[in-house]
């Protein structure tokens, strides 16, 4: 549907309690290509008829016997004290216009009636209410399309990291202090890494007979956070044997391109019989 089309297609209610106004202004906005015009000469069952069909718009006289267009302004707000009233007033007193105006209505319309003047009144309001509407639907769809968006880099991400755990022995994460996120994989006690006065909250770890050359060039790497490719680190075992891993890093940076960490994986390459779920802090 156009603007043109949902404008002129809008739900309108006409409040008077004189039948020839509200015939007169049927008319009018009929000539106009208005297709959903209804009048009531009862202002006591608006607050009714607008619960059940909801109107786009409420031509409402302030001037009427028993209910006038203040109590009805102030029923519509009790049903709705959040929303705005869509209703524009029909007076001939210049000094209803403000208090009209503060008691909810949007816009005023004077009487004797000028053709000009209601048919602008009523299509500047009706516009304001299609653009509205327009981006209240858009700002939907830009939220879902953000959710969808976001459930999609969760499922990948969660299928990046099951490939990341059959691809290597291990992955691991690090914040920019070289603290560790993420480590896959336990420590084994056997390889005699840890230092004993190691815990689970320490990132202190025990260097002996891991190759200090090898170490340092990974160190140097990740102080300029450099990626780094399957590199090759060495550590003599327990019995005396040599073992070797590999190990693979890449820097992450943020939007405004600061480094906030690195991500990496490893592997053990010799021997493959031996555990190969190693800590890469181990290395570092």
């Amino acid at each position: 549907m156009t603007r043109e089309e949902e404008i002129l297609s809008a739900n309108i209610l006409i409040v008077d309690d004189l039948e020839a106004n509200v015939l007169l202004l049927r008319r009018m906005l009929a000539e106009e290509g208005y297709t959903r015009v209804s009048g009531t000469l009862d202002p006591s069952e608006v607050c009714e008829l607008h619960r059940l069909h909801d109107y786009d718009l409420i031509l409402l006289d302030l001037q009427m016997p028993f209910t006038d267009g203040f109590a009805v302004m102030e029923g519509l707000r009790a049903d709705r004290p959040d929303g705005c009233l869509p209703v524009i007033v029909i007076t001939a007193q210049p000094g209803h216009k403000l208090r009209a105006l503060g008691a909810g209505a949007r816009d005023f319309i004077s009487r004797p009636f000028d053709v000009v003047e209601v048919k602008t009144r009523l299509r500047n309001m009706l516009e304001v209410q299609v653009l509205h509407r327009q981006l209240e639907t858009h700002n939907k769809r830009l939220e879902q399309a953000v959710a969808d968006r976001t459930a999609e880099l969760r499922i990948s991400e969660a299928r990046f990291r099951n490939l990341v755990e059959l691809a290597a022995d291990w992955h691991w994460e690090q914040d920019e202090r070289g603290e560790f996120t993420v480590m896959s994989g336990p420590v084994p006690d056997m390889l005699g890494i840890l230092d004993p006065s190691h815990d689970a909250g320490s990132n202190s770890v025990a260097v002996q007979g891991w190759v200090e050359e090898e170490r340092q060039s990974l160190r140097a790497r990740i102080a300029a956070h450099q990626p780094f490719l399957d590199l090759s680190v060495h550590r003599m075992g327990p019995d005396g044997a040599m073992l070797k891993f590999r190990v693979s890093g890449q820097p992450v940076f943020d939007q405004e391109c600061r480094f906030v960490g690195y991500r990496g994986v490893g592997a053990q390459v010799f021997p493959k019989d031996l555990p190969a779920a190693v800590a890469v802090h181990a290395v570092y």
